[in-house]
């Protein structure tokens, strides 16, 4: 009989846990789709139009966001020349006719 002790959980806890995770992995692939991507999979977003490229770089401002506070003025200049990029690169799509949805 093993003692009980304060972090006698913890162990639990982390086999429960990679169990539980390792079940759900192995559902979503037991359940997955074998065949070939549906037409509906393949279209176009719901605003009719492909996408033209990379649209993850948005993500990068909510962090500057949040410790706008912490970073100083060197993290400030930089995230400007960065969302300087950005408009330079909105500015090139909108003279493109990327944002056109007529």
């Amino acid at each position: 009989f093993l003692p009980i002790s304060e972090f006698t959980p913890l162990p639990l806890y982390l086999v429960i846990s990679l169990l539980l995770s390792l079940i759900l992995i192995g559902a979503s692939f037991a359940f997955a789709s074998k065949g070939p991507a549906s037409p509906e999979k393949l279209s176009a977003y719901e605003c009719g139009s492909d996408l033209l490229g990379d649209v993850r770089s948005l993500t990068f401002l909510f962090p500057w966001a949040v410790s706008l506070n912490k970073i100083g003025w060197f993290g400030f200049r930089s995230m400007m020349v960065f969302v300087r990029i950005l408009t330079i690169g909105f500015l090139h799509e909108w003279k493109k006719g990327a944002l056109d949805w007529e």
